[in-house]
């Protein structure tokens, strides 16, 4: 397996890269600095959005981003509650991406 980066390293390097492409980022829960593990709200220009979590992708030995529900923004923030209930080390970031822009691009 390999080392990962602390959570908080990750997600200022998350909210950097946001800012740099001039790209609206949030930090909607903040979790532990050290080990918390990371999920994405993605809100889109037409009213959507997502929810993108990471998975472990075996025949890489990597952590993926992997979409884990899409829907309005009411019910994406209802799903990362659910998220938040059973694991408080959860970080929520909320991205505004425009139609058709990745998540891996601006969040790997």
């Amino acid at each position: 397996m390999q080392p990962r980066l602390a959570a908080g390293l990750r997600v200022a390097a998350i909210l950097r890269r946001m800012d740099l492409a001039g790209r609206g980022a949030y930090v909607v829960h903040r979790g532990d600095d050290t080990a918390g593990a990371i999920c994405l709200t993605v809100l889109r220009p037409d009213g959507r959005a997502e929810l993108w979590g990471q998975d472990y992708d075996p025949m890489t030995d990597a952590s993926i981003w992997a979409l884990q529900a899409e829907g309005t923004p009411r019910d994406i923030d209802a799903a990362a509650a659910r998220r938040r209930a059973t694991d408080p080390d959860l970080w929520v970031i909320e991205l505004e991406l425009p139609e058709g822009e990745a998540v891996t691009t601006l969040a790997d």
